[in-house]
């Protein structure tokens, strides 16, 4: 069983930034692609975004992409998400998620991941 487990989360100023590690047990994370969903009270999980294996390639949604970045250390079996700029509406649940087809750039939807960290709370101030 892969084991997720997100951390960095919280309290932050609109304009802050965080940065969530999201370290694995699993010997062959270089195996995995990885993602970063964020979700909040009764509303879908959403993509944030996704590192090939390698980390040569990233993909972001529009409501991140130059505010966000995603990093991943094989040796260290950790995935980063460093977040700049912070806005209120940044404020949810961040979770972290594997996905075996490790070499395709562009697959954002929830289903498509099989392994789930528990989450990180972050939470954006005015």
């Amino acid at each position: 069983q892969v084991q997720l487990v997100e951390s960095g989360g919280g309290l932050v100023q609109a304009g802050g930034s965080l940065r969530l590690p999201c370290a694995t047990n699993e010997r062959s994370f270089s195996n995995y692609a990885m993602g970063w969903f964020r979700q909040t009270l009764g509303q879908e999980r959403e993509f944030v975004a996704r590192i090939t294996w390698s980390g040569r390639q990233t993909f972001y949604a529009d409501a991140v992409k130059g505010r966000f970045t995603i990093s991943r250390d094989n040796a260290k079996n950790t995935v980063y998400l460093q977040m700049n700029s912070l806005k209120p509406e940044d404020t949810a649940v961040y979770y972290c998620a594997a996905d075996r087809i490790s070499g395709m750039l562009v697959r954002s939807t929830p289903e498509q991941y099989v392994y789930w960290g528990q989450g990180t709370q972050v939470a954006v101030s005015s």
